[in-house]
């Protein structure tokens, strides 16, 4: 059976690192609210709500959540928008794949929207059987579920899978859907935050299709 392949978004496919960054700063300044690199550092790759709910849930609604969330995301969209930071090497290395048979999905903890922008950018959406997105989730990485969720839609046995993280917290949660995984040195990273990972590289152009058919 074809081995799968889940890519996560943010820092593999787009090297959104300091949009996003700088989208939480002028949201945060916009709330009357102060946030540091050193706070945002050990979020990446978390949902936008449950970042918002640890830092200043307990002063806020539900509601209130979702609008800065919103908010969030939206000003992240025009940052990227401007000079889309495609990752190097992904446009490519998703064509390689879905050329040899290698089912392929998305998961995410970004909202639809944004990607939705990031396929549309990189003109890969029609290689993508899944897309899972922070929308499908109640619980963001490390825990496992964006990952299962996208094994069920691809019809593909966890173990069959072989995700591409640039997070620590998403190798945590590959490790925990029982997949393999790919550590990616992204903006941020380091090779030591990633050594969990089955495999760490430095540039998505060191992978191969027969490299990760091996993997997984």
């Amino acid at each position: 059976m074809q081995s799968a392949v889940i890519f996560d978004m943010d820092g593999v496919l787009v090297d959104s690192y300091h949009a996003h960054y700088q989208s939480w700063v002028a949201m945060a300044q916009r709330e009357g609210f102060t946030f540091t690199e050193e706070q945002f550092a050990p979020t990446f790759g978390r949902t936008s709500r449950e970042i918002i709910a640890h830092f200043w849930g307990a002063d806020l609604t539900d509601e209130r959540i979702a609008e800065m969330d919103a908010a969030k995301e939206a000003e992240y969209r025009r940052i990227v928008e401007d000079d889309f930071p495609a990752m190097p090497g992904a446009r490519e290395l998703i064509e390689r794949l879905a050329a040899n048979g290698f089912p392929l999905a998305v998961g995410s903890s970004g909202p639809p929207e944004n990607v939705a922008m990031v396929l549309d950018q990189l003109g890969v959406g029609a290689c993508f059987r899944a897309v899972v997105t922070g929308m499908d989730v109640t619980r963001g990485k490390p825990d496992p579920q964006v990952f299962l969720i996208a094994a069920e839609r691809l019809d593909v046995a966890p173990p069959r899978c072989v995700v591409i993280e640039d997070a620590p917290a998403g190798v945590a949660a590959a490790r925990a859907a029982g997949m393999k995984s790919i550590g990616l040195v992204s903006t941020g990273r380091t090779r030591e935050e990633l050594a969990e990972a089955d495999l760490v590289v430095r540039h998505l152009s060191e992978l191969s299709p027969e490299g990760i058919r091996k993997l997984g």
